[in-house]
């Protein structure tokens, strides 16, 4: 499976693949076919070539024995990126280099799944960088991404949808959930808005004061 790259001045979102559970080759293949740029996780490199996949930029602190030119033979022509930073994960490394380039959106994937904690800390990293990347983490049942203060958009009557704080989140107020929420807030570990649905198709609006808010569009 390869890429068709097709560029527009950095304005389409680059591609993210962590070292989670893969994701169907449908939606990989939906992805890339609008991902001007596909970043790479070190961990995952291989398991991205096995598949066929062109890469452009291959990230991470490469802590084990590692041969980039093995890697530059295979992807020519391949940017490699070696930040040793431990005190942030590789899929941080990546969101800085977009937010560095100057890449607005970035779209994620196989960042769930296999290890619980890769997992919760990677969906939970996306809210530190929200004023400066827009991030939408995908895998075979949910869409994740967070909400503005002020969210509208128009959706099928019973379609799942999830609001995770991160953090406590206040003064939230919602229309046209199974489940409303007026003035009301959530807190992580006390109280999530977890498998609410669309009362009626058309426009869902959220609004809220602080915090952060996860939106998980999911289906089984």
């Amino acid at each position: 499976m390869s890429s068709h790259h097709i560029v527009r001045d950095d304005q389409e979102p680059a591609l993210i693949i962590a070292n989670g559970a893969a994701c169907s080759q449908e939606l990989m293949g939906q992805l890339l076919e609008w991902s001007p740029l596909v970043v790479v996780l070190d961990s995952a490199i291989e398991r991205v070539i096995e598949l066929g996949i062109k890469v452009d930029v291959l990230i991470g602190d490469f802590d084990r024995d590692f041969d980039a030119d093995s890697y530059r033979e295979r992807q020519y022509p391949i940017e490699i990126v070696h930040i040793a930073d431990q005190n942030s994960t590789d899929l941080d490394k990546a969101f800085n280099y977009l937010i560095k380039r100057g890449i607005p959106a970035a779209n994620v994937i196989w960042a769930t799944g296999k290890r619980a904690d890769h997992t919760i800390t990677n969906i939970t990293s996306i809210v530190k960088y929200k004023e400066e990347l827009k991030i939408t983490m995908y895998d075979d049942y949910s869409r994740i991404y967070t909400l503005n203060k002020e969210f509208k958009k128009w959706y099928e009557k019973d379609t799942i949808i999830s609001l995770i704080p991160v953090g406590e989140v206040t003064n939230i107020t919602s229309t046209n959930l199974l489940y409303p929420l007026s003035d009301e807030s959530l807190v992580i570990g006390e109280r999530t808005g977890s498998s609410n649905s669309v009362l009626e198709d058309g426009l869902v609006t959220i609004q809220y004061k602080n915090g952060s808010l996860l939106m998980m569009e999911c289906h089984d």
